[in-house]
């Protein structure tokens, strides 16, 4: 099963609470960053372009408790950054497990297997281990050769010790469809409980820019990657979500279903987005102009987005927004989507992205780095 069925039936209670009460606009999931910094210096990422006092700076555990009491969402994804570097990380945990939160750490594993004494398995508690796909394009993504071996041995070793195990799987332009799918292969033979995938964010500040998929593009490759799926694949997304990434249905997007807290605030209006900070939740969820964001907003930053963080809980809402979404939802979880044309696109050549075009670096000077280690 892709996920506990204690985690299911509270975050199915959980939204059907809300629904109930009328509210139509309530977290999901928190993002909580308690950290920007990283050990790497991936090409395509936007979080880590921050000047050294900046990256050196980390919320305290209490600051995140609040949060997370003040959000009252029943999961909890700790991105970053790297959280492991967070020298609480272990405390930060254990409170959040304390309050019953599902907890995803969010994780490039290259510290995992040094730091996992500072956890406890549990049902509350999963490793995501971000993962690209297969070994050459892992390490090519996330700018180290060796990045893949090192992420592996760190799930092996967390799954042989009990711990929760998931992967969060981020596609750029010139991904292989057929490589993506052994990849699939290979993260169910090591033994992670299930997996996440999404195109990537265009963000701004990314120093390779060139790798961003566009909605057509995405909707074709992931139609390629998750039609004729097998059997013993387990994703964590919704259904829904999976079928709005093949294109065979439209979402809006959801902003306010993952917010975000970090060392700044409530960061406006999303995870992937910042437009400015509010003090509070409250003031996050009152004061943003929601209707300035999402793909019929017409604003250009979300043009291409169909990005988990926006769209997984417009699946879940639509899920449980009437009997037919129920319906979709349960045919959809035992859907398997044969698809003659899918298998065409399988067919297709793909010439490796970095085959054709160069490695783009972030330019962080090693002094830079090294100051922001702790």
């Amino acid at each position: 099963m892709a996920v506990p069925i204690s985690q299911m039936w509270t975050v199915a209670t959980y939204v059907l609470r809300q629904r109930w009460s009328g509210r139509k606009r309530y977290p999901l999931v928190l993002m909580l960053e308690p950290l920007f910094r990283c050990n790497l210096a991936c090409a395509g990422c936007g979080k880590i372009q921050y000047p050294a006092h900046i990256l050196k700076k980390q919320l305290t555990p209490e600051e995140c408790f609040r949060a997370a009491e003040e959000c009252g969402a029943p999961m909890v994804s700790i991105p970053g950054g790297e959280p492991l570097l967070h020298p609480h990380i272990g405390e930060i945990v254990e409170g959040l497990v304390a309050r019953k939160k599902y907890i995803y750490l969010c994780t490039n594993a290259l510290l995992l297997k040094e730091k996992l004494h500072l956890f406890k398995p549990s049902k509350y508690l999963s490793f995501s281990v971000h993962m690209d796909g297969q070994r050459e394009h892992h390490d090519f993504s996330v700018c180290l050769e060796g990045g893949y071996d090192k992420a592996i041995e760190g799930i092996r070793e967390a799954v042989s010790k009990g711990f929760r195990v998931t992967t969060n799987t981020t596609l750029f332009d010139g991904a292989d469809p057929n490589s993506v799918r052994a990849f699939f292969d290979e993260m169910m033979q090591v033994g992670v409980e299930s997996m996440m995938v999404a195109p990537g964010y265009t963000y701004d500040k990314a120093p390779d820019q060139k790798h961003f998929l566009g909605r057509a593009r995405s909707r074709r490759l992931f139609r390629a990657i998750l039609a004729n799926r097998k059997k013993s694949w387990r994703f964590n997304a919704s259904p829904m979500y999976m079928e709005f990434l093949m294109g065979k249905r439209d979402f809006t997007c959801t902003p306010w279903g993952m917010p975000t807290y970090n060392i700044f605030g409530w960061q406006k209006p999303c995870y992937l987005l910042q437009d400015g900070y509010a003090d509070s939740f409250a003031e996050l969820m009152e004061a943003t102009e929601w209707a300035h964001y999402g793909t019929e907003s017409g604003n250009p930053k979300c043009a291409n987005c169909m990005v988990h963080s926006g769209y997984e809980a417009s699946g879940v809402n639509f899920t449980f927004g009437s009997l037919k979404g129920l319906w979709a939802t349960a045919k959809a979880t035992m859907t398997l989507y044969p698809d003659r044309g899918a298998l065409d696109l399988l067919n297709q050549p793909v010439k490796p992205v970095h085959a054709k075009n160069p490695l783009v670096k972030i330019d962080v000077p090693q002094t830079s780095l090294e100051e922001t280690r702790v």
